[in-house]
Formats: C-alpha cells, sequence, structure tokens
C-alpha cells in the first residue's frame, strides 16, 4: 500500500496544513530516498522522508502507510524519527557582529578579524 507523500506528511503532523506540505514539497524541502519528491510522489512502509524546514531537517521513516491525520499521541506509532539530536551550543560557531551603525572597521579591528578568522 502507498500514499501520496503530501497527504501523508499532512497526516503525521509534519505540515500544518496539505497546502503547507504541497508547497514545501514544490520548493523542494521534501525529500523522498535522497530523492526530491513532487506532491503526488508515492512513500510506502520502509521510505525515507526528509523535511527541511527553519534550517533544521527531520529525517524520518514511515512505518506505516496513512491518510487521515491521527493525533499527536498515535505519531509514534506511523514513523520512526532518526533526526540527529541538535549540536550543543558550545558547538555552534560564534560569528562575531559588529554593532549596526559602527561604520567601517578600522585597520586595527581589520587585523584583528582576520588574525581571529585565522587569515
Amino acid at each position: 500500500m502507498a500514499t501520496r507523500v503530501d497527504r501523508w506528511t499532512w497526516a503525521v503532523r509534519l505540515f500544518r496544513t496539505r497546502a503547507l506540505a504541497a508547497a514545501a514539497i514544490r520548493s523542494g524541502h521534501v525529500k523522498v530516498n535522497g530523492d526530491r519528491a513532487k506532491p503526488a510522489t508515492q512513500v510506502k512502509v520502509g521510505d525515507e522522508v526528509r523535511v527541511r524546514e527553519g534550517g533544521v531537517e527531520r529525517i524520518v521513516e514511515v512505518a506505516r502507510v496513512i491518510e487521515k491525520r491521527v493525533g499527536a499521541a498515535l505519531v509514534p506509532e506511523v514513523l520512526v524519527d532518526r533526526t540527529p539530536p541538535p549540536p550543543k551550543p558550545t558547538e555552534i560557531a560564534f560569528v562575531p557582529t559588529r554593532d549596526r551603525g559602527a561604520g567601517r572597521p578600522t585597520k586595527r579591528e581589520r587585523r584583528e578579524i582576520e588574525k581571529f578568522r585565522g587569515h
């Protein structure tokens, strides 16, 4: 048994509406088994669905094919979440920023910035 990827992603609550799911799929934010999907792409049990939203990629595996939206408590029965945990705040690279309106950096500040960046 198989169903459309836009219907399945909406049914398992990855998107709030089916229209949002279809729009995200058309814009290339959803992949099925590593290939870019279309809204009518069929998903079946065992397929891997990758959804990129807000800079975060969710990786889920289809455990059961459904077409009707289910309650949030039933979602773990329908999919297997394989999303890796987010990086710790200490592992995220720090990017220094200048205050808005501070103007161009002076020669001394530019040298410090290049030294910090490792140039």
